[in-house]
């Protein structure tokens, strides 16, 4: 554990009780779930805990550090939708405005009904699709790793991929308004490429390209220097190796720094997946969430927009819109806000926490959480993939509530 048993005391934590997340950690390494990992626990603007164990490479015996650059994926969704909200205040869009004020090419939406990939069933979307849909992933899009529809496998088939295609954003975008829809615009919780969407809206509302918007806009009033959706050159051996669970039960490598689609500019910047980053970068951006909008004298956004992005948009908790379970968690008392899951009611969501956090996670078993009742927030890295394969996030929440004291 770095940082001193005196600062946790003062932070509220009991320190012998916060000490027990090093075993923890240790124990992810020492029986050969994760290659490597870091924790880092905020508190009152101040970290309470920070540690790493194990290694960032571990076939060229690189160790996991604080400056380890990893695939956050997922958890890029939650700086992409600050980038839409900053357009938002600035009067260009209401949130019940449809889309095709800017993306003409989702006139007109089918909805799948039944029926396969060779002969779909479809009715006419009741509505266009608006910035809301999007941001709460209620839009009726889908992702082709999802493989619950045919409409997943035509994603597949036709490069609906904003992690893999060689293509441009609007080009990606472009094909995903040809497929149906799997829900009606505003009637279920369906996980998404909502946010690339919204990438591509950054990009036409703002007149300049989404990366270098996210890039002026965001990480860099933020300092985060070390998030991009590449990894330099000059930065390649900070770079994580990602894993997967092996079957002798370990981590095997399934993608090497050097040989990474993350070491070279990408062709489309993905804002739903796109970045990587380090524990101290993405600690910048909970701080700003923290603050309500600011962080050291930047402003990115007005304390009433953070208010309602960490409010609940849906009609209920996620499983009352019909998503009852997704990756490793039950989504029962967990509704959704403008960018990033909202804690609704801990003793439902049988998780230990705070009504009113926020938090997301990325698809290699990445996660962050912010808790504005006890000015708390926390940043979890680490590279295995899929997330669902431990129950890591889970753990560390229990770890990290128990050692709260005051």
């Amino acid at each position: 554990m770095n940082g001193t048993t005196a600062q946790a005391k003062r932070l509220g934590f009991a320190p012998e009780r916060l000490a027990r997340i090093d075993g923890w950690m240790a124990r992810q390494v020492d029986e050969g779930k994760l290659a490597g990992l870091s924790t880092n626990i905020l508190r009152h603007g101040e970290l309470a805990y920070s540690a790493t164990h194990g290694m960032a490479d571990i076939g060229h015996n690189v160790p996991m550090t604080d400056e380890t650059i990893v695939r956050i994926y997922s958890m890029t969704k939650a700086l992409t939708s600050p980038a839409i909200m900053m357009l938002y205040e600035e009067g260009r869009f209401q949130l019940d405005d449809p889309i095709t004020r800017f993306l003409p090419a989702f006139r007109d939406m089918r909805v799948y009904v039944s029926g396969n990939k060779a002969l779909f069933q479809t009715v006419p979307a009741v509505r266009d699709i608006t910035f809301r849909d999007l941001l709460t992933h209620t839009s009726g899009l889908t992702y082709g790793f999802m493989d619950e529809t045919p409409v997943d496998a035509l994603y597949r088939e036709t490069g609906v991929d904003f992690q893999t295609a060689e293509a441009t954003l609007g080009e990606v975008v472009e094909k995903a308004a040809a497929m149906p829809l799997v829900a009606q615009p505003g009637a279920a919780w369906n996980y998404s490429i909502a946010t690339d969407v919204l990438g591509h809206l950054v990009a036409v509302i703002s007149g300049q390209s989404f990366e270098s918007f996210l890039r002026e806009r965001v990480l860099g009033p933020l300092g985060m220097t070390d998030t991009d959706f590449f990894v330099p050159a000059d930065k390649l051996g900070r770079f994580a190796a990602n894993y997967m669970r092996g079957s002798d039960g370990k981590p095997r490598l399934i993608d090497a720094p050097q040989r990474s689609r993350f070491a070279a500019p990408p062709p489309l910047a993905s804002g739903g997946g796109g970045l990587v980053g380090t524990a101290a970068d993405y600690m910048r951006f909970c701080r700003m969430i923290l603050n309500r909008g600011e962080l050291d004298g930047a402003r990115l956004l007005g304390r009433k927009t953070v208010e309602l992005m960490t409010m609940n948009h849906l009609r209920g908790d996620m499983a009352d819109m019909g998503q009852p379970r997704f990756s490793e968690s039950s989504y029962l008392g967990i509704g959704f806000g403008l960018g990033f899951s909202v804690l609704l009611d801990p003793a439902k969501a049988q998780i230990i926490g705070s009504a009113g956090e926020c938090a997301w996670g990325g698809a290699a078993s990445t996660a962050f959480w912010i808790d504005p009742r006890e000015d708390l927030a926390v940043v979890f890295l680490t590279q295995l993939w899929p997330s669902s394969t431990y129950p890591l996030r889970r753990e560390l929440r229990v770890l990290t509530y128990q050692a709260l004291e005051g």
